[in-house]
């Protein structure tokens, strides 16, 4: 239905490598595309297009209000779009239809909207300095200008939500851009170029190339880029942020979690277990800021332990195209290794699996996995420390609201959280005690606002996204004063 070349310049290309990547449908395994894989002298001409395009070009000369317009306009074709835009991603990143409708897609979209319409409109670009009186008047405005040329690189999870949620305040700040998505989940980022043409963005402000590591790093390293915004594991992350550090680049990091769920003995208990069941089962574990680690008052263990094991019970493990279906595959044969070596990792230190551990029965083909949950676990093992991203949670008790904060904050990341409670008091307590950036209480409410802001504490990542914090990210602060004498 849509290119899947490389978008460079303002042009499809195949690129210079003759190498065509695969991408396959993780729930069957069987090929749905392939695409060509760039060359590093590909990397490089996006890089000089888009350098050329921030040096010379209108984008960053566009009044706030004209590339709200165009903003806009890319909104209405992907809102146009968005039924192609589900069935890939069900197709490629394995989500259930729900998900696919809704964050993967849908979410990403109402972002971009509220860029264009909210944040562009009200944002203040100049600002005077109060007078300051002395041996001369000092006076003079605060500008906020775009920061220049960046290279933005998704995870493999959410294709479409990472790479927008990067682009649209690059883009909104008058930067260009170079956007490399994971080799496994491509197709969603490439018909990023197709918006891009419809709504009229001027060749070279958008950019789109495949690749592996290496495009990665000649992004990371290469001198005509000013800033770096990466989503992925902590490992990598910190392989960019040294990468980048040799020409002093602006960094945004938004990597790991292993976040807590504080469940108090007064917690509303089904609402608790449907978070805990959340925390696992959505997009099979795969997502950064779910709510992996549940810690449950030792007086009402038992109880969310049996509501928890009974929801999981319930779940359809299965294709995303079948309507029955509540969870998906893993992204890859590798990642299901990695996640059945932790579970045995955890029954190995002494954990107790209460619901899963294995793969589906009658599951054949494609990365499935069994929802899991352990019990018997200490905060210092292996599976309660480690980003799983996988369908795995773990249950660990505690007698005082410190010791929870304590069991909490005790984890090298620091990106969300949760509390259940009947007492507010209490809870809006405890989530100012966290060491982490979101924190939702009794299942929140705001979801994906772009009025939020999302991003880490610790391990979890530099910097935040969404709205006008992510703006203000591509952004410089310039200062012109002058003395009235």
């Amino acid at each position: 239905m849509f290119s899947s070349q490389l978008y460079i310049g303002g042009r499809r290309t195949d690129g210079g490598s003759d190498h065509w990547t695969t991408v396959r449908n993780p729930a069957t395994q069987e090929q749905i595309a392939e695409v060509p894989k760039a060359s590093m002298a590909d990397v490089r001409q996006a890089i000089t297009a888009a350098r050329t395009s921030f040096d010379d070009g209108p984008w960053p000369r566009m009044k706030p209000a004209e590339r709200a317009a165009v903003l806009l306009r890319m909104a209405e074709e992907a809102e146009r779009r968005m039924p192609e835009l589900v069935a890939v991603n069900m197709a490629e990143a394995g989500s259930v239809r729900a998900l696919a409708e809704s964050i993967q897609t849908g979410v990403p979209v109402a972002h971009l909207r509220d860029m264009a319409e909210r944040v562009l409109p009200r944002f203040a670009w100049e600002r005077a300095i109060e007078p300051t009186v002395g041996p001369a008047i000092f006076q003079g405005v605060l500008r906020r200008e775009a920061y220049g040329v960046c290279a933005l690189i998704p995870a493999y999870n959410f294709p479409f939500f990472l790479s927008m949620m990067k682009l649209i305040p690059a883009l909104a700040a008058g930067c260009t851009a170079v956007l490399k998505p994971a080799p496994m989940t491509p197709l969603e980022s490439l018909l990023i170029g197709d918006l891009a043409d419809v709504a009229g963005i001027p060749p070279g402000v958008v950019n789109v190339v495949t690749g592996d590591a290496e495009a990665g790093r000649v992004l990371t390293t290469d001198p005509m880029v000013d800033v770096v915004s990466f989503t992925g594991s902590d490992s990598v992350g910190r392989t960019v942020y040294a990468q980048a550090a040799a020409s002093m680049k602006k960094v945004v990091l938004e990597l790991g979690g292993k976040s807590a769920n504080i469940v108090r003995a007064d917690a509303d208990l089904d609402a608790a277990a449907r978070s805990t069941l959340a925390g696992i089962t959505t997009h099979a574990g795969q997502g950064c800021s779910l709510l992996t680690r549940t810690l449950v008052h030792e007086s009402v263990h038992d109880e969310l332990v049996e509501r928890v094991r009974t929801g999981l019970a319930r779940v359809v493990v299965g294709d995303p195209i079948e309507a029955a279906t509540t969870m998906g595959p893993l992204i890859s044969a590798a990642q299901r290794a990695k996640v059945e070596k932790l579970i045995r990792s955890g029954e190995q230190q002494g954990g107790q699996v209460v619901f899963g551990g294995g793969r589906p029965a009658g599951l054949d083909r494609g990365f499935f996995v069994e929802p899991t949950l352990f019990t018997g676990i200490t905060n210092a093992m292996t599976i309660a420390r480690t980003e799983i991203f996988g369908p795995v949670g773990v249950v660990i008790p505690f007698r005082t609201d410190d010791e929870a904060v304590e069991i909490a904050n005790d984890s090298p990341y620091g990106l969300s959280g949760g509390v259940f409670t009947a007492d507010m008091v209490a809870a809006y307590d405890i989530a100012a005690r966290l060491r982490t950036g979101t924190v939702t209480i009794n299942g929140g409410s705001a979801g994906v606002s772009p009025r939020a802001a999302f991003g880490g504490y610790k391990q979890s990542g530099i910097g935040r996204e969404w709205g006008e914090f992510g703006l203000d990210e591509f952004l410089q602060t310039k200062t012109i004063n002058w003395a009235a004498r």
